[in-house]
């Protein structure tokens, strides 16, 4: 590489500095941002005239944040729902200011908000000092490891810009940032409603001695060039045409020159860049980071999408159990033993929650060892994938090792950056789950039919085995696969271990919904019988099984099991040789809103079963196979 073409490349690419702006709800981040523009000559032409008209339409005075909040819902409910990106030019430097939505409910946009920014500004409002959101924010820069922090303290002018007031805050977000192990650069008292100390010094706090707040953006580091790196180009896609292979993607870090050897993903394979394509120009001899490309290879070899081009002297890691960080979205908990694809770059990898190190209290910012990481919180995970994965730490401001968890519908569950390899330690276990090549939808139109679970529910004696066997044999007949999970047959063998408290029933409605959701995955229809008389085990149930579990209460009164008794289970209980039996000493939870609710009372076992077959069909058959039946 010659050193002109070195020195375009860095000229071509000297990159802006992203600074992500984050705060509870209504601290004012967005107001901020539009003072921010408006006083640094930012704005477009005629945005400032919209502002003023947007206002006046609301009957209020100029509302800097409607520069940003440019989706309706935002207006009409006051908050930002989405990282908004704006570009900001500080004098020479280039920035790039990113809105991060403050609502707890849309904390979930963070993540892809602050996740390649190389500072943050932290917006508390004055007046109301730190708060949950405050506490969840700085916690989310402390798991994607920002470390250059800028407190703006907000609304000065509500504490009539009194110094020891102000003071008092900046304590307590202080001791807040610490138990983070965070520490602000510099705290800023403001007004962005009115100004003080955004670009012009407050002549309202002559005591302050402090920055402005574009002064104190001047004075972050400028981010490392992401052409000084190692090559990593994770591969997007590749296409042929005119008897050529194009290995398309793009550049995430370092250069790429006609004539490298390149080693190919973990398949470990050496090809030579034998020429470097772009789209709408012409053919070139180099390209660098952030730009998309298509490479031909020779020999003419055949990458994965997701596989990582890189060079033999600077791989990349790989390990197969890797620690991360997380911040979980989910409104259920996290449990080990979960499986979930993980999102690198490009790449989709199965992984499995094997341990849980740690979990964040919120309310004290702790950390202690944990089952379960709760809805919406923070931890130290362990996950362990069947291969072996290349990845590169997590580093602040890159896209270097930004994990995503997805779950079987294609949600984003998590935000996982990846810290590193986990090493194996005496007593741990390991799990490597493989994944099927075969997917649901093949499965399906094989077979004509869907996977799917149906949990009977109900008191011992009110019909679930009897109708889940009905239905099992006219299934059968109709050419689809079907089975029963009875739980008498469980306690049998699988589950035999267990008793009936409390804690034994919990892990019994596990086991079965884990076996259920394999046997659901394979493509069959699967009825499960168990009395499962807590909605706490029936929603976990749910949770492992995913969106095709379908709740179906079979309603049979307490009296009319008790004549029915056809174990004489009843009376054993009764007579008190059986403890903790469902509807004498132990509670059953109705169900408070099933996918069907059938009453065994009245009726024939035959209508019941018919009418439980048509909800199983309807909800499985494939449209254009379920048109055709009689």
């Amino acid at each position: 590489m010659s050193e002109n073409t070195s020195s375009s490349h860095k000229a071509a690419h000297k990159a802006a500095t992203h600074i992500v702006i984050v705060g509870h709800v209504d601290h004012g981040k967005s107001t901020l941002i539009g003072r921010l523009l408006h006083d640094t000559g930012n704005l477009q032409d005629g945005k400032i005239t919209q502002i003023i008209e947007s206002s006046k339409k609301r009957g209020l005075k100029i509302e800097w944040s409607f520069l940003l909040d440019s989706l309706q819902i935002e207006r009409d409910q006051g908050v930002t729902v989405d990282s908004t990106r704006m570009p900001f030019r500080l004098n020479e430097r280039e920035f790039v200011i990113v809105d991060a939505p403050g609502h707890r409910q849309f904390l979930r946009n963070m993540i892809t908000g602050a996740a390649d920014a190389e500072a943050a500004v932290l917006v508390v409002d004055a007046s109301e000092g730190a708060r949950e959101q405050t506490r969840r924010h700085a916690m989310l820069l402390h798991l994607i490891g920002i470390r250059h922090i800028i407190v703006l303290l907000n609304k000065v002018d509500l504490l009539d810009f009194n110094q020891e007031r102000i003071h008092h805050v900046q304590k307590e977000v202080e001791a807040l940032l610490s138990k983070l192990d965070l520490k602000a650069e510099v705290f800023v008292p403001a007004s962005a409603w009115e100004g003080d100390n955004i670009s012009q010094k407050s002549n309202h706090m002559p005591w302050y001695a402090g920055p402005t707040l574009t002064e104190a953006l001047s004075q972050v580091p400028l981010p490392t060039p992401r052409v000084d790196l190692p090559l990593r180009l994770p591969v997007q896609d590749v296409y042929r045409f005119d008897n050529k292979r194009y290995v398309v993607g793009r550049i995430e870090r370092g250069c790429v020159y006609v004539g490298d050897t390149l080693v190919i993903g973990a398949q470990k394979t050496p090809a030579r860049v034998a020429s470097i394509e772009t789209w709408h120009t012409p053919p070139r001899t180099s390209a660098s980071a952030g730009q998309s490309i298509a490479l031909i290879l020779e020999p003419d070899v055949i990458p994965d999408r997701g596989d990582l081009l890189h060079t033999s002297q600077t791989p990349p890691m790989e390990a197969s159990r890797l620690k991360a960080r997380l911040f979980w979205l989910r409104k259920e908990p996290l449990r080990v033993g979960e499986t979930f694809r993980l999102r690198l770059a490009t790449a989709e990898h199965t992984v499995t929650v094997s341990s849980i190190l740690s979990v964040v209290n919120l309310d004290d910012l702790t950390e202690r060892p944990d089952i379960e990481v709760p809805p919406e919180g923070f931890a130290e995970v362990i996950l362990s994938a069947s291969g072996t994965i290349q990845f590169d730490p997590f580093t602040p401001g890159t896209t270097d090792g930004r994990g995503v968890l997805v779950d079987r519908q294609q949600r984003i569950v998590g935000g996982a950056p990846i810290i590193g390899p986990a090493e194996i330690k005496i007593g741990d276990k390991s799990v490597h789950p493989t994944l099927s090549a075969i997917t649901s939808k093949d499965r399906a139109k094989i077979k004509g039919h869907k996977g799917g679970v149906f949990w009977l529910t109900g008191l011992s004696a009110a019909g679930k085995t009897t109708l889940a066997r009905a239905v099992e044999n006219y299934l059968f007949t109709q050419h689809v696969d079907v089975c029963v999970l009875d739980g008498d047959t469980l306690r049998a063998g699988l589950c035999h271990d267990l008793g009936f408290s409390e804690k034994d029933r919990t892990e019994n409605v596990r086991r079965t919904a884990e076996v259920a959701r394999l046997l659901q995955d394979i493509g069959h229809v699967v009825l499960v019988t168990l009395i499962s008389p807590l909605r706490s085990d029936r929603d976990l149930a749910r949770r492992i099984i995913g969106d095709s579990f379908k709740e179906i209460f079979i309603d049979a009164d307490l009296t009319l099991c008790e004549q029915r008794d056809p174990k004489g289970l009843y009376a054993a209980a009764r007579a008190g040789k059986i403890s903790h039996f469902t509807g004498i000493d132990a509670p059953y939870e109705v169900p408070s809103s099933p996918a069907l609710h059938i009453q065994t009372g009245h009726g024939t076992i035959q209508s019941h079963a018919m009418k439980l077959a048509k909800f199983i069909e309807e909800n499985v058959l494939l449209e254009d196979i379920f048109c055709k039946r009689p």
